[in-house]
């Protein structure tokens, strides 16, 4: 989604309880506010598919997936709200917001791609509890990875693979990742692997 910026430099404080009224959502980067405009069906399609594959792999255990009505507080000044995240063990007293996710997923678009890979990733990776950041396109199929484990280096999945959600031992397919998304390159996959089920 893509952001517009408010001029005017505001405190934590009154951001948080002007989120409270406010009819639209804004992050929130060092003073200033960003108002975030609506998603793509497609974009719903991808973080909808993320969340319900993440509710039905922790419905048994004490983690819990949240969708993008859900803040992360980065340090003292800087307040996102990404896609999906995944939070085991949270120590934030606010109902409204988390301080510990182990897991941060952005649907990226050609308005959010910047701040995404840019000032959300350096922000996302300075989180003690964060294990991974998926970076997922709606434009084209393609989903990135980064890992703590292996020094927030990137691995790519591309239609075909199996996705690795290391920080919760899941494996997902990356067409149920992108199912119902309206994308040429995703129906010529589905074709061509229909295709190949015939044959075998």
């Amino acid at each position: 989604m893509s952001a517009i910026l408010k001029e005017n430099f505001i405190s934590v404080e009154d951001y948080l309880a002007g989120e409270l009224i406010a009819e639209i959502k804004h992050e929130y980067i060092e003073g200033r506010v960003y108002a975030m405009a609506g998603a793509s069906k497609n974009h719903e399609s991808i973080g909808g598919n993320i969340f319900a594959a993440l509710h039905n792999h922790l419905k048994d255990t004490s983690c819990r997936p949240y969708g993008s009505d859900v803040k992360v507080k980065v340090g003292n000044n800087k307040f996102f709200y990404p896609d999906v995240m995944v939070v085991c063990e949270d120590k934030t007293n606010n109902a409204y917001y988390t301080e510990y996710p182990i897991l941060l997923v952005e649907v990226l678009s050609k308005s959010t791609r910047q701040k995404d890979e840019t000032i959300k990733r350096i922000a996302y990776q300075s989180l003690p509890s964060l294990r991974e950041y998926v970076l997922i396109e709606q434009d084209f199929i393609s989903v990135e990875v980064c890992r703590r484990s292996s020094g927030w280096t990137s691995q790519h999945y591309l239609a075909g693979d199996e996705v690795y959600f290391e920080s919760l031992d899941l494996k997902l397919a990356v067409e149920e990742i992108y199912r119902w998304v309206d994308l040429e390159e995703m129906t010529a996959f589905s074709q061509m692997d229909n295709f190949n089920s015939t044959q075998t």
